[in-house]
């Protein structure tokens, strides 16, 4: 599965914007997660959409403010994101791989096996 990350730009505060992840091939079965990395830290979980249940799940520090889709015809998987704020600044990363019934580890980026580029995000006056 190959993954291309896209949609990053720079926003002031209180904006939007989206960001899409597409896959090579049917990735119907396969969970998504978004990912994001700032200069100088350690890359965090955002969100993430199961497989089959496509169940959502969000950090504390985004669940109000982004929404994770998908568009399982496109191969797409969409990150929302609405009243950005500088801490969002990062590199967003898009991960898929492909997980059992009632798995626990959406949140840990070493269980997804496929990674895409980053795609920057800067939220700035």
């Amino acid at each position: 599965v190959q993954l291309q990350a896209s949609g990053g730009g720079s926003v002031q505060p209180g904006g939007s914007l989206r960001l899409s992840c597409a896959a090579s091939g049917s990735t119907s079965s396969y969970s998504m997660g978004w990912f994001r990395q700032a200069p100088g830290k350690e890359r965090e979980f955002v969100a993430a959409i199961a497989g089959t249940t496509e169940m959502t799940f969000y950090s504390d520090s985004v669940k109000v403010r982004f929404s994770i889709s998908r568009d399982n015809a496109k191969n797409t998987v969409y990150l929302q994101m609405n009243s950005l704020k500088p801490e969002d600044t990062a590199n967003y990363y898009c991960a898929a791989n492909l997980f059992p019934f009632r798995f626990s580890g959406y949140r840990d980026d070493y269980n997804y096996r496929f990674w895409g580029q980053g795609t920057q995000v800067t939220v700035s006056s």
